[in-house]
């Protein structure tokens, strides 16, 4: 692990060593589970995997047309009416 400083309020800090007291935890478990929350949350991390899994699917797949970029609206309302 990774030492590090943080700085809180008065109310910050009370609040989070009730929380932890409540729940049996350190403070600095309480805060590492909320970091890990964030990072699981994040959209910057969402975004990167997003943009991973669609480069990746990029050329998986073929309609079998070559018009698709000029007929794209035309295609995609035949779609929908079915």
């Amino acid at each position: 692990m990774i030492r590090t400083q943080i700085q809180l309020t008065e109310d910050q800090a009370k609040a989070l060593k009730k929380i932890a007291v409540s729940r049996q935890l350190s403070v600095a478990e309480l805060i590492r589970r909320a970091v890990d929350t964030m990072i699981k949350t994040s959209t910057a991390a969402d975004f990167e995997d997003r943009k991973k899994r669609a480069l990746e699917s990029a050329g998986k797949f073929s309609s079998g047309r070559s018009d698709v970029s000029k007929k794209h609206d035309e295609y995609l309302s035949e779609s929908f009416s079915r």
